[in-house]
């Protein structure tokens, strides 16, 4: 079995963010990448475990600069056999998707596996994009993924339940919480991943279609009032006029 899974880097959740050039653009200066952890945590250690129990192999593909092959060998250690960076910047969820989509239609998976979503944009796009792209399948938010033979069964939670759905592969499958346990990378993988295969293939001619106008840091946080437990007449005026909720 041949998995393809997109992996994107995100800001450490411990980093100040700030924007540039009139709010225009993303201060990257003293930003920390990681690797999306969606795209770690549950597509690729799912994919690894997919490839453990069936064989195969699996591939990491990510749309990005030379700047994101840390991150890149940060997957590869993990235990993907071979990565791809797509020689672009990734511009929009559009130009993304089409980009890994191009590349996937000419190299034959099985299964190609995204998070949910990044932890920075929340988009959730790329995944039914790319689906839609190569006519295949496409299950998102899935909690489980079983394969056999050419046929991949799903959890997916929905509103009040749980749907289960059997798919053909090949599909595209975007993966949420509960797909797979993380997986710290050990010693060995570290050193492997220094010389295991990071294509660069070049990009499309693909036109996104967005772009950003400004950025705005959300509203700073009011301070808190604090109401004694006796005054509920207080409290009942302060939600109704102030904070409009009843």
């Amino acid at each position: 079995m041949k998995i393809l899974v997109c992996i994107s880097k995100a800001p450490d959740t411990t980093s100040k963010i700030a924007f540039t050039d009139g709010n225009t653009k993303f201060d990257e200066n003293g930003v920390q990448y990681i690797v999306n952890p969606y795209d770690e945590w549950y597509a690729l250690v799912r994919a690894l475990e997919l490839k453990e129990a069936n064989g195969g192999s699996v591939t990491i593909v990510t749309v990005g600069t030379a700047a994101d092959e840390a991150v890149i060998r940060k997957a590869l250690a993990i235990g993907a056999d071979e990565a791809v960076r797509i020689d672009a910047e990734p511009v929009d969820a559009y130009y993304t998707a089409m980009q890994i989509a191009e590349y996937a239609k000419s190299n034959a998976f099985d299964l190609i596996l995204t998070g949910k979503e990044t932890i920075n944009y929340n988009g959730s796009q790329v995944g039914g994009m790319i689906a839609e792209a190569m006519n295949m399948p496409y299950a998102s938010l899935a909690t489980k993924l079983d394969v056999s033979g050419n046929t991949a069964t799903i959890d997916m939670e929905i509103v009040g339940g749980l749907e289960v759905a059997d798919v053909q592969l090949p599909a595209v499958i975007s993966c949420a919480k509960g797909m797979a346990e993380q997986r710290i990378p050990n010693m060995r993988g570290i050193m492997a991943a220094r010389t295991k295969p990071l294509n660069v293939v070049a990009p499309a001619a693909i036109e996104p279609l967005t772009s950003f106008e400004s950025y705005e840091m959300p509203a700073a946080k009011s301070a808190c009032k604090m109401i004694d437990p006796a005054n509920m007449d207080e409290l009942v005026s302060l939600l109704h006029n102030e904070a409009k909720v009843i």
